[in-house]
């Protein structure tokens, strides 16, 4: 237990380091859209509510209600799951995780631009509160990287490692 909970803290320090790595060049602004001219822009902010469940060994889905807070201010909601495939296993409670959405190739932010299937590596643990990070890439034109702005926060006993996969959907 004590390695796994090591590898997991180690693999949270290292997917964490590359949200510094996010540019902060402004974006320009089109009829109320946000354009991203140039790959590695920071487009806002996705902070989601995830809820909480019980690992299975091999895997897990959870519900997530999801904010996106555009550069500009703007704020859009988005509902869905996030998955994971790997080593799951233990009970959580409700808990919090924010990524820093940037660009992977020019694109344009609209209502609704996050939708879709992201896909990446994940890893979590928790006696009591937990750590967690996800860094994962995707949308409709897999257009969108999820990088950890700060580590998953909640409670539980669990420990988690292996590839997260978050479907999200615009809420109405």
């Amino acid at each position: 237990m004590k390695k796994t909970l090591i590898l997991a803290v180690a693999a949270i320090l290292a997917i964490g380091t590359t949200a510094s790595a996010a540019d902060m060049t402004p974006s320009k602004k089109h009829h109320g859209r946000q354009v991203a001219d140039e790959p590695r822009e920071r487009l806002g902010t996705l902070s989601c509510e995830v809820a909480g469940g019980i690992g299975l060994l091999i895997g897990s889905s959870k519900a997530v209600d999801c904010t996106f807070k555009q550069r500009g201010g703007k704020t859009e909601r988005y509902t869905g799951t996030i998955g994971k495939l790997g080593i799951d296993v233990g009970v959580t409670g409700k808990s919090y995780l924010s990524w820093i959405v940037v660009n992977t190739v020019p694109t344009t932010i609209g209502q609704g631009s996050l939708a879709g299937t992201y896909v990446g590596a994940s890893a979590s643990a928790a006696v009591g509160l937990g750590l967690g990070a996800n860094a994962l890439v995707g949308g409709n034109s897999k257009n969108f990287g999820l990088q950890p702005l700060s580590t998953q926060a909640g409670t539980g006993l669990n420990v988690a490692a292996g590839v997260s996969r978050l479907q999200l959907r615009a809420a109405n």
